[in-house]
């Protein structure tokens, strides 16, 4: 490989890559390893050393960037402004929901939102309102209003 060169644009587009299977697939993992990329770019416009020191800097790099970066998110964690914004069965319990089957010996069908959902609870005829107070798997467990 006598011929092999890494210029600092190889290791630019390096960067880029991953930065976009970064966009692409979130993971807080790949973005490292861009920024490894171009500080490898930056080592290499400046000092231009041979592709072998090169690969091992790159390696040692995004080593480095990966376990300080998982550092940094464990100790600064992401928060949401809604943290039941994927949970959908966290999201439903208080929630007004119609009976259209009757729940008869505890069990019937609720209508949430635009589906009707198995439900369990005291008996209540078609048309009455229920309060969801808990998801048990795809069961809501419903009390009257």
């Amino acid at each position: 490989m006598s011929g092999f060169v890494l210029t600092p644009w190889v290791w630019l587009a390096a960067a880029a890559v991953l930065a976009g299977l970064e966009i692409l697939s979130p993971g807080a993992f790949m973005i490292w390893l861009a920024g490894a990329a171009v500080v490898s770019a930056g080592i290499a416009a400046v000092i231009a050393p041979p592709w072998t020191a090169q690969l091992l800097l790159f390696a040692g790099l995004a080593t480095t960037s990966v376990l300080v970066g998982r550092a940094w998110l464990r100790a600064h964690p992401t928060t949401s402004r809604d943290p039941e914004l994927n949970d959908r069965a966290t999201r439903m319990i208080g929630t007004l929901v119609t009976v259209v089957e009757p729940i008869a010996g505890g069990t019937g069908r609720v209508q949430v939102g635009d589906s009707p959902w198995s439900a369990s609870g005291p008996d209540l005829p078609v048309g009455s309102r229920a309060r969801v107070v808990r998801v048990e798997g795809t069961t809501v467990v419903v009390t009257g209003v």
